[in-house]
């Protein structure tokens, strides 16, 4: 039996499955998150100068180099563990650190990612975030930390997996650029347990952030929303009152259907990504499985109030954007039914002008046609007149009694003659 071929991407495609493990951390520790996106369109971004500004971070603590093309490295950075991920339009940079500093939140604990190296990144940062996870050891303690962490109008806390730990957020921005993440981990809880949990708030932070790009651009895009819609309503009032003729209506119509189009373009990626995003937040949040600490809001409940809204307010945005598009084809549907019926209406005045026109060339070709009897029958009278002259004498005719007798004849014969003509003709 000859073996089995395999598809050409049957090893790539189970081992992608596989290709972003979760780290594997022990309490206590720290992390230290940064997502960079490229500027323009970054999903066709150049992925080697990614890999390019990765080694020369590398390069300065002499760590091995990534497989040329790979979308996820990890490798020691020193006295840290560093976790770096290609994604569809940005990049993260994870850098695990054990132990904690005294001060809670040192910014100094960003120190991992040089500020010349930092610099030098070909992209913006769409977000950054210190982690501290600390041993559980009562609930009065982490309250107080909680309290002192965090701002408490929009601190976030719950229970996750089954009390494995408390994590704790309140997604502002400190004083050093970061957010801040505190998780405080029940005892007997594993390192891929924590791993998981750490890479689920790093991921909840990034897509959240990400996704948001969707609300900025609905925010950037509602003055000319607005104005288009206006102007498709004024096409529609103008094709209804009928006082402008069809043809500037049309160019009216084809003006903003082209603009109404393009931002279609312009924003459907973005759009996408951003119903994508959320999804993940919500899935991400989800398998946390959260439970509620000491009466505080969840982060469920911190994004159904906060975050929620401006993803509704992008899909109220992409609907409004498609329902723009249906009116717009509508009203280019009716207007063409409008200027095809004047059309017919012309055609139909035509072809009655080319009747009438045709009408009176044919009684002008019937008259023609009787006068051409006469002149063919004058002409033939006179030529049957001049072979009958030397018969006239004989016959006691006068020539004009002869010409007479010979006119009714010929002009009948004449007649009959083109009558068969033109029905020969026909």
């Amino acid at each position: 039996m000859p073996p089995i071929t395999d598809h050409p991407l049957r090893y790539a495609l189970a081992n992608e499955l596989h290709a972003r493990p979760f780290p594997s951390l022990a309490a206590p520790c720290t992390a230290a998150y940064l997502a960079v996106q490229p500027p323009g369109h970054s999903a066709a971004r150049d992925r080697d100068a990614d890999m390019r500004h990765l080694i020369a971070l590398l390069d300065r603590h002499g760590a091995p180099h990534p497989q040329p093309g790979a979308t996820h490295y990890s490798g020691k950075l020193g006295r840290y563990t560093l976790k770096w991920e290609s994604h569809t339009e940005f990049v993260t940079y994870t850098a695990f650190g054990d132990g904690l500093s005294a001060r809670p939140f040192d910014p100094m604990d960003f120190d991992v990612f040089p500020a010349d190296w930092l610099a030098l990144l070909d992209g913006q940062r769409i977000t950054s975030a210190l982690i501290r996870v600390e041993n559980w050891t009562d609930k009065d303690k982490v309250n107080q930390a909680l309290n002192d962490w965090f701002v408490p109008e929009s601190l976030a806390v719950s229970r996750v997996l089954d009390d494995a730990a408390v994590v704790g957020a309140d997604f502002r921005i400190d004083a050093g650029g970061h957010q801040r993440f505190a998780v405080f981990v029940a005892p007997g809880t594993g390192r891929r347990r924590i791993g998981r949990i750490v890479q689920r708030l790093c991921e909840i932070e990034t897509y959240k952030s990400v996704s948001m790009l969707g609300f900025a651009a609905v925010k950037d895009m509602s003055a000319k929303m607005t104005e288009i819609d206006q102007s498709l309503t004024q096409v529609m009032g103008d094709m209804s009152s009928g006082d402008q003729p069809a043809d500037e209506t049309l160019g009216k119509l084809l003006s903003v259907s082209a603009e109404l189009e393009a931002m279609i373009a312009h924003s459907a990626f973005r759009f996408g990504a951003t119903g994508a995003y959320e999804a993940i937040v919500n899935q991400r949040i989800e398998v946390l499985r959260e439970q509620r600490f000491d009466g505080r809001q969840t982060f469920a409940e911190f994004m159904m109030r906060r975050y929620d809204p401006a993803m509704r307010t992008v899909k109220a945005a992409e609907r409004r954007l498609a329902a723009m598009s249906d009116r717009a084809m509508r009203a280019g549907n009716l207007l063409r039914t409008r200027v095809d019926v004047e059309r017919s209406a012309q055609n139909q005045a035509l072809l009655e002008s080319m009747n009438a026109r045709a009408d009176a060339q044919l009684k002008l070709q019937r008259t023609v046609e009787g006068l051409s009897v006469v002149a063919i029958s004058y002409y033939a009278v006179s030529l049957l007149s001049y072979l009958v002259y030397p018969v006239s004498d004989l016959a006691g005719l006068s020539k004009g009694t002869l010409l007479a007798l010979l006119t009714l004849p010929v002009v009948l014969m004449v007649w009959v003659l083109l009558r068969r003509i033109q029905k020969a003709l026909h």
